[in-house]
């Protein structure tokens, strides 16, 4: 019996989810991090695979119900005034393209092949140059002139992502589109501003890019589920990422461990940028969207390797903490100017937001050390009372609150100052200083630790996974520019980080390799702003994974080689310490998910 039911969607979905859960599972029993399954769950079972989760579920709303694609005769419907189409005409109809604005290049062009430059491409012949003076002749040439330009537009806007979802006009500035410049208005350099914030060609080119300027504007702000789960996780982990920033140890092993920070930054974003520019791509948006991609490191797993070899707490130790730490948040920064630079420069959100958020930043960090501590530990936590038998104790309900308040407080200022993610990082480093007795970090993953692992695991297997362009990212060129992109700028850039370092520069380098979250959620939303084509996010995406299955294996390695040759005596000591206090030590040592 049975009719219409959503029983077989619901059975797909958990199937899906199953896979991904299995994934993570079968990873930490091969002690690997789950990232690189998780994205290869989400490949093959999504919609561009096996389709095992239907379009419907990857793509927002706006995106599935306007259609971007260029017909192949736009300029001959533009020309004579007959409908383009409902994305399209959309945009028509809006002041995103004046059409006298462009009327000018088309001219000109026209008058260009007039005059006979056949090093152009844009003619066949001499005679057809000088004969081609009526009216079909111009409109012949000017179809010639700027059909492979709309044409070009139209194929590389479609291409920028799924149906148009990931270009956004902010990062269009200046762009050149690919097909050599040969063809169309991109010969002379005469552009012209469209209302969304892009300089394009042609009138064609302006449609088309405005579109999905349109269309990656209101998935920015409605986007589909699966994404939203997975925006949603990765700031929930890095709100957790602040409470781990340890105050007293920074301040010991700073100087260097910035040093180490800083070209572990710097290092990344230079050479990045560069092998994109050598690949073909721009140096903006494209070159600084990929080094910025490749600058944050993910300390999760030098935490708990450092933690098994009962090293944490050594000065080198501590200075990989505290270099990862500062990478974070040089990281942070460093997105924030990136997605500041969409469009036509404005001095207030390239320039001073910035500036007024890291300003932000350290009132932050001063509330942390001397506010927060007091406020919290005297003045909030002797006035609750106390529940006995209660599950979850009053005190642990009330810190929790504070923590998601100041959560939504602090995300909501960064967010009007570039990205909530730096807001999120420093409310969490608002409560690494409380007393053991109401430590935030305990609290915070009591309530959350299930909800972010599932969140987290949707991120890599559906947010990451769903956007990658599968026939781009198997492709023999993108695998060979992802190798080279990732043995150079995405991991040997980091090994040599901490060259003044002595003889642990490598121990420090190996374990400032490691990527994680941060690093593919900027390229993913890199990729959806337009700031990266299809072929270049997937070159970013073989990086990536270089050092996601490489780092663990070889820090590993390194680091047992290092503390049999320097650190015996103290692994030693800390062994006997441990015993002796019943193994309660490594309780005190808050070690994240083997995935960061």
């Amino acid at each position: 019996m049975g009719g219409a039911s959503s029983y077989l969607a619901i059975l797909a979905i958990m199937g899906f989810l199953s896979a991904g859960w299995t994934a993570t599972k079968v990873s930490k029993l091969a002690g690997v991090s789950s990232i690189v399954l998780e994205i290869t769950t989400g490949v093959v079972l999504g919609p561009s695979v096996l389709g095992l989760v239907s379009p419907e579920y990857a793509e927002c709303q706006h995106a599935r119900h306007v259609d971007c694609v260029a017909p192949k005769d736009l300029a001959d419907r533009v020309r004579q005034g007959l409908p383009l189409g409902e994305g399209l005409g959309m945009i028509a109809n809006m002041d995103y393209c004046p059409r006298e604005q462009y009327a000018h290049d088309e001219q000109h062009h026209v008058d260009h092949s007039e005059l006979g430059h056949n090093e152009t491409g844009h003619n066949e012949t001499t005679d057809h140059n000088a004969t081609g003076h009526d009216e079909t002749g111009h409109d012949e040439t000017a179809a010639a002139a700027m059909g492979s330009d709309e044409m070009g537009a139209a194929s590389n806007g479609s291409a920028f992502a799924r149906d148009g979802e990931a270009v956004a006009a902010a990062g269009l500035e200046g762009r050149q589109i690919d097909g050599g410049g040969g063809g169309g208005g991109g010969v002379d350099g005469h552009r012209r501003l469209s209302g969304g914030g892009g300089t394009y060609s042609s009138y064609e080119e302006c449609l088309v890019k405005s579109c999905e300027a349109e269309v990656a504007h209101h998935c920015s702000l409605t986007p589909d589920f699966f994404t939203l789960i997975g925006h949603a996780g990765v700031a929930l982990m890095i709100f957790e990422s602040g409470m781990h920033f340890d105050f007293e140890k920074a301040g010991k092993v700073g100087p260097k461990a910035c040093c180490v920070a800083v070209l572990g930054t710097i290092l990344p974003l230079i050479t990045g940028a560069a092998l994109t520019v050598i690949y073909g791509r721009p140096l903006m948006p494209d070159g600084v969207s990929v080094g910025t991609a490749l600058a944050p490191t993910s300390v999760g797993i030098a935490l708990r390797l450092l933690g098994e070899a009962k090293v944490l707490q050594e000065d080198f130790g501590q200075a990989i903490i505290t270099a990862a730490f500062v990478d974070d948040i040089l990281s942070l920064v460093l997105f924030n100017v990136l997605f500041s630079l969409r469009g036509e420069f404005n001095v207030m959100s390239t320039v001073v937001y910035p500036i007024v958020g890291v300003a932000f930043m350290g009132i932050a960090m001063l509330l942390a050390v001397k506010f927060w501590p007091y406020f919290i530990n005297q003045v909030v936590m002797p006035r609750v009372p106390e529940k006995e038998g209660a599950k979850v104790s009053p005190k642990d309900e009330v810190l929790f609150l504070i923590m998601m308040i100041l959560l939504v407080l602090y995300a909501t200022t960064t967010h009007f100052l570039g990205t909530h993610l730096w807001g999120c990082f420093i409310a969490g480093m608002s409560f690494a200083c409380l007393d053991s007795d109401h430590h935030a970090h305990h609290v915070w993953v009591k309530q959350t630790k299930r909800a972010t692992s599932w969140m987290i695991r949707i991120f890599f297997s559906a947010t990451v996974a769903f956007s990658i362009p599968v026939s781009k990212l198997l492709s023999v060129e993108a695998f060979l520019k992802g190798s080279l992109m990732g043995i150079g700028p995405c991991i040997l850039t980091k090994v040599l980080c901490a060259p003044f370092m002595g003889p642990a520069k490598f121990v420090i380098g190996w374990a400032m390799v490691g990527r994680a979250e941060f690093a593919y959620l900027i390229a993913q939303m890199a990729a959806a702003a337009g700031m990266l084509d299809e072929a270049t996010f997937s070159v970013v995406i073989w990086a990536l994974l270089y050092a996601t299955i490489f780092a663990p294996f070889i820090f590993r390695k390194v680091l047992d080689r290092y503390v049999q040759q320097y650190c015996s005596d103290v692994v030693k000591r800390n062994s006997e310490k441990e015993i002796e206090e019943g193994g309660n030590s490594r309780d005190d040592v808050n070690l994240r998910d083997n995935r960061h």
